[in-house]
Formats: structure tokens, sequence, C-alpha cells
């Protein structure tokens, strides 16, 4: 009885249920889809979600407030001193010599009569005493042809006088034959052949004074033939002589010997550069500044050049028509007295005043800020810990400051740094 019991509630059990398997497979389907639906929407809700805005330490940025005021409009460019064009004696080689004595170096103050170093040709020494002797020789000719032209002429005039006399004493001999004709004493052809005579004589007196006219005419040619050979015998002698004196090279000027390139035994060619030398009282600053703000740049405007041992005040008295690479050069002139240690070639920086703008709003120069130009900048917020990108447009610049036209206010507090790697953020939180 008991073992048939049993059998019968194993049978009862092994019954099969199909609506309780269909109820738990549509709670699995309808988990399954809530925990989708969560996951769909949780992930639709963080990708909406804005990113953290970053931290950036205060202190590591640079800040400017805007203000309202009169702005000096500047460019800035550096250069180096450079000695005045008027100011500078660069010595050339007049001929081929050798060097064979440098006397002074480099760096070394000189007077204009001091000898730098000395050189040797041959065959300008000899050619120096030849153009001396031809000279000579021409002035000994010139006055040896005066003395026999001279001799000449008052042989002519001795002629002429002669000639001049015997026509006197006819015309008085035929006056008197007419008188003694008149009278009858005499026959008419005594008396014409009295008179023939004195005309022949003075036809020969009017060719004499006519003779004596061209001969005194040829002396003066004779002599200024003679006088211009003279003079071109001078000035060859001369020229060979300045090229005898400029085989010991002088200065020229009182300075500085700032270039003497060469060594003892150097042969040098005609047009050699030998030496330089400067006045290093007279320098001027040769700045370099960008063709984009050169344009502004005026003559007479007003100049400060940073020696790197002082300032000097200067004028600007040049710029270069042309650009090179990217630059033009401009040349101030140097007022007032110089700083220690200056010297050509030192390197400098320039400032030169353009322009005062008044009654602007202006603001410390953010990085990469142009003139004329809208840049996307970081201002600082009301509580003074967030700093939001906003667009500000800018109107003239100068060296650290540039015009506010649009986006900003007065009292307004922006970035200055390079923020450049927060270029995707539009916000940022200042620790």
């Amino acid at each position: 009885m008991l073992v048939c019991a049993v059998h019968s509630n194993k049978t009862e059990m092994d019954i099969a249920r199909p609506d309780l398997k269909r109820s738990k497979r549509q709670r699995q389907i309808v988990i399954a889809a809530a925990v989708l639906v969560f996951v769909a929407a949780f992930s639709l809700g963080v990708s909406r979600l804005k990113p953290a805005a970053p931290s950036v330490e205060r202190s590591a940025v640079l800040t400017d407030s805007v203000k309202r005021g009169s702005m000096l409009r500047q460019v800035r460019g550096t250069g180096s001193l450079v000695p005045s064009q008027e100011d500078v004696r660069q010595i050339p080689a007049e001929t081929d010599a050798t060097v064979v004595r440098i006397r002074v170096l480099p760096g070394t103050h000189v007077d204009a009569n001091a000898v730098l170093l000395e050189m040797s040709n041959p065959q300008v020494e000899q050619a120096a005493v030849d153009a001396q002797l031809q000279w000579k020789a021409a002035v000994a000719e010139l006055a040896s042809l005066k003395v026999k032209l001279d001799s000449d002429l008052m042989t002519q005039k001795a002629g002429a006088a002669t000639v001049t006399s015997d026509y006197n004493q006819a015309k008085r001999q035929s006056d008197t034959d007419k008188e003694l004709y008149k009278l009858g004493v005499i026959s008419g052809l005594a008396y014409k052949a009295s008179s023939g005579h004195a005309d022949e004589l003075n036809t020969r007196q009017d060719i004499e004074k006519q003779r004596l006219t061209i001969n005194q005419q040829s002396i003066v040619s004779q002599l200024q033939v003679q006088q211009s050979k003279v003079e071109q015998m001078r000035v060859l002698a001369e020229l060979k002589q300045r090229q005898l004196d400029a085989l010991k090279v002088r200065a020229g000027i009182d300075g500085v010997l700032v270039e003497l390139p060469l060594q003892v035994g150097q042969h040098v060619t005609p047009g050699t550069m030998l030496a330089k030398v400067v006045q290093p009282d007279h320098l001027m600053a040769a700045l370099k500044i960008s063709e984009t703000q050169a344009r502004d740049v005026q003559i007479g405007e007003a100049a400060s050049i940073d020696t790197h041992n002082g300032s000097i005040a200067g004028t600007v008295m040049r710029v270069d028509p042309a650009v090179q690479n990217g630059t033009v050069t401009v040349d101030v002139k140097l007022i007032g007295t110089m700083p220690k240690g200056v010297r050509p070639d030192l390197s400098v920086d320039g400032t030169i005043d353009l322009e005062r703008l008044d009654n602007i709003l202006y603001v410390g120069t953010p990085a990469f800020a142009q003139e004329n130009n809208t840049l996307n900048i970081f201002k600082i917020g009301a509580d003074g810990k967030t700093a939001g990108r906003v667009p500000v447009k800018f109107g003239s610049a100068s060296v650290n400051t540039v015009q506010v036209l649009e986006g900003l206010k007065e009292g307004d507090i922006v970035v200055l740094s390079d923020m450049s790697r927060w270029d995707k953020t539009d916000k940022i939180k200042l620790d």
C-alpha cells in the first residue's frame, strides 16, 4: 500500500505545466528590454553631458584689464649700430703692391695722419721719379721756348721799326718834292718817283705790322701748347707721387680702425680694400622693421634705441624703399650722449613712435592678436574663477597694446597668454 502511494505522488509531480514556462519566458523578455532601454537612455544622457571645464593655474596665465584713454602707437625692431656714411672711410689699394709692415691693429684709435700699414712696389717708385723728371724737363722746355720766341719777336720788331723809319723818311721826301714840283724846281717825273717810293714803304710798313700781329698770336699759341704739356706732366707727376705716397696707408680721418684684413707679405691688386676707419661718436641705428608695420613709419618720427647699457633718443632719417626677408631697414639718427660701450655693429632694440590715439579702449596685446582683425580670447567672469571665450575685434596695434573696437568694455579682464591648447574649450576654471 505504501509503495503504491509513493508511485502515485511521483506520477502526479511529473505532470507538464506549459503555461508556467510561457510566463517565465515573457518575464525574461520584459526584463531584457527594460535593461536595454535603460542602457540606451543612460548612454544618450551621458553623450549629451558637456565635459567639465579644464582647470588652469591663475599664476600661469598673463591677464590685463581693458582701459580707456590715450595709447601711444609704436613699432619695434631689432638692428645694429652702424657708422654714418659720411663718417666712414674705406681705403682701397691704388696700385699693385706687397704689404711689408702692419703698424696698427683693428680696435685702435687713430688720427688722420696715422700710418696704418706700409707697402712696396718698385715700379711705382720708379714711375714717380720718371714723372718728376719729365715734369721738370717740360718746364725747362717751356722756358727755353719762351726765350727763343721773345728773341724772334724782338728781331721782327726791329725790322718793322726799320721799315717805319724808312717810310717816314720817304714820306718827308715825297712831301718836299711835291712842293718843289709845284714851284717848278723839279720835274714831275722826279716827284712821281719820290711819291711812289713812299707808297711802297707804306705798304711794307702795313705788312710788317700784320706780320708782327700774327707772330705775337703764334707766340701765344706755341706757349699755350707747351704750357699744356707742362700741365700734363705736372698732373702725371702728382698722380705718380700720390700712388707712391699711398704705399704708406694713412687713416685719413680721426676715428677707430675697425678692419684691416691683411697680412705681411700679402700681395694686393688695385681696388682691394685695405682698411676701414670709422668715427665711433657718429653712429646711427639701422633697424629691421616688419614690412606690415613699416608702411606707417615716416621720416622725422621720434625713436628710442636700447643699447642694453642705456637708451638714447633718435629720429627717423631714412626708410629703405626695398623689402628684404620680410623687413624694411629704417635708419635712426641718434641724439645726445652715447652710453658707455657703444661701438659699430653693436646689437640694439629700437622703438619708433608713430602716433597717439586719444579716448580709445585698449588692452595688452593677446597672443596671436593682429591689427584690424577679430580673435576669440578668454574673458574672466565676475567671480574671477572662470573665463569664457568671447570674440573681440581689434583696431590699431602698438608694441605691447592694441585698440579694442568691439567685444569688450572698460574694466573687463582678459587672458593675454597663449591658450591654443584649449582651442576646443569655451570655458576654463582658474585655480
